[in-house]
This record gives structure tokens, sequence and C-alpha cells, in this order.
């Protein structure tokens, strides 16, 4: 059965003649009674009540014509329900860990909806490790984090290297010093590393920025986001280290300060499918390096 059948089918359903259900479609009478035979043979039953005039269904072409019209609607559909399906699957999902929407990230963003008006673009917080899953099942094609994992599936592209600054309480002895604050002042503090959970994240690169100049903190305490160490530090309970970017967030009770040890970094590391080269996804990938760039 095809559809053409069915439209046959229908016009001499409604029309009750075939002839004039032939005018109806533009052709002579022979070979639309010969479709409606093939239409019957293929389906096994009579459609129509053979001698009856006017011609008059049986009950097959009864329950036939009940969802015939809806059938071809639906198929009828099935183009420019293609073409929009093509217009909103030119879409682009982006991971992101939340320190880096205090960078360029946002301008990026911004960018890229102004110069590609029909992709839509959503995004989705997560931390560097669920990126890596995200990626590779197709949930994300596009992932901002810091933390250095290697798979074959998977491009990264370090696209800076952000220095690392100390929030400390703003009632803090060293907050007012306007002077770059050694590291090991900071060993001697209780230092709030996040996430604490998945491992490995930023945190490990803030103990690591520490141990490395064979500094080892006087106690850690893990939370599991940037907005509650911070809280923390307003609170007294201890400093931290954070992105140089993560100044612009005015926190109330937090006084940022330069470090004085160099090389103090943290990544921002661009991933994204081996294999996936979209359009969309190139040019989002290139204005990421653009202003990046200027950090």
């Amino acid at each position: 059965m095809d559809l053409r059948q069915l439209r046959y089918f229908i016009a001499v359903a409604e029309e009750q003649n075939f002839s004039r259900a032939a005018e109806r479609l533009h052709m002579t009478q022979p070979p639309l009674s010969r479709q409606m035979q093939l239409l019957e043979e293929e389906i096994g039953v009579p459609l129509f009540v053979r001698g009856a005039r006017p011609l008059k269904m049986t009950e097959a072409g009864q329950i036939l014509y009940e969802k015939a019209p809806r059938v071809l609607n639906e198929a009828d559909g099935l183009a420019p329900l293609t073409r929009q399906l093509m217009r909103t699957t030119r879409r682009i999902v982006i991971g992101f860990v939340p320190s880096t929407l205090y960078g360029p990230l946002p301008e990026v963003i911004r960018a890229f909806r102004k110069a590609t008006p029909g992709v839509e673009l959503s995004v989705i917080e997560m931390f560097s490790l669920e990126q890596t899953a995200a990626l590779k099942a197709a949930r994300i094609d596009i992932g901002f984090g810091r933390i250095r994992m290697d798979d074959d599936q998977l491009a990264r592209e370090v696209l800076a290297e952000e220095d690392l600054i100390a929030a400390l309480p703003a009632t803090h002895s060293l907050a007012s010093d306007k002077t770059p604050l050694p590291l090991a002042a900071l060993a001697k503090e209780t230092v709030i590393v996040y996430p604490g959970q998945p491992r490995p994240s930023y945190a490990d690169q803030q103990i690591s920025a520490l141990r490395d100049q064979a500094l080892e903190p006087h106690a850690i305490h893990e939370v599991m986001e940037l907005q509650t160490a911070l809280g923390l530090v307003a609170a007294e309970i201890g400093v931290c280290l954070v992105p140089r970017s993560v100044a612009g967030l005015r926190a109330r009770g937090v006084v940022y300060r330069e470090l004085a040890n160099v090389n103090v970094t943290s990544p921002i590391i661009m991933s994204r499918r081996q294999q996936d080269r979209s359009e969309a996804n190139d040019l989002f990938c290139a204005v990421a390096r653009e202003f990046f760039a200027a950090m």
C-alpha cells in the first residue's frame, strides 16, 4: 500500500462513484479501478460493495477510511517537519565548570549567538570529570573545564593558563596588605578546596599549588561549590585559592590578594569529540579561541 493508493481510495469513498473520483483526480477511470483492485488484493478484503448505486464501502472500507486521512495528513506534514527538525537540530550544547563563567565564556556565548541566530545553544553546568562522559555520550558538544585528562576519543585544547589568587576573609590580618602574598602564608591556614567530588578536580590543583612549593596546608576543608567556598572564607573558616577571574565576583566579606609565587595557575581547557567537526562546533571553538586569547 502506498500513499497514492490511499489518496485514490479516499476520493472514491467520498465521491461514491469511480467516474467522479477519476475526474477529481485528473485521471481516467480504468487505472483508478485497477489501483483499487490492487489495494483490495494487498489488504485481502473488499473495500467497496460492487454494483451498489451509489457506491458503498464495506465494513473494512469504512475502517480504512477512518484512518486513511490521518495517515495522509501526517505524511503531508513530514516534509515541513523534517525541515523544522533540521533547523532545531542545528544546536550546540556547552558544558562548563562554574569558574569559567567569570572569564570570557559569557562573551563567547553572546558573540556566537549573535553570529548564528539560527543555531540553538544550550549550556549545562558540570564538573570537568563529568564532561568527559557527557562528550563521549553526545550529551554535550563542547566542554570547558580545568582538568587535564587524556582520552583518545576527545580533542583537548588549553585556551589559557589562568593565574590563581588568594581569597581571604576581609577581617584577616593579611587582607589589607597590598603586596603579593606568598603561598607559605596560606599554608598556615585552613585551605578551603572545591569541588570535593568527583575527583580529580580543581580541588587537587589547589592542593598541588601548595605542595609543589613543599608546603603542606595546616588543614583542608572540602566543599562542593565555589560559592560555598567563598561563603566559608567570609565566615572566617579558612582561605581559598581561586582563578583570577573570580575576583570579578564581589563576595561580601571576601578580599582577593595576588600571589607572590609565579606559575601558580589553572588551565582552561576546551574539549570536544575527535571526529565531530560540525560547522557550528568549529565556529564556536574559533570564537572561544579569539576571546580567551585576550585574557
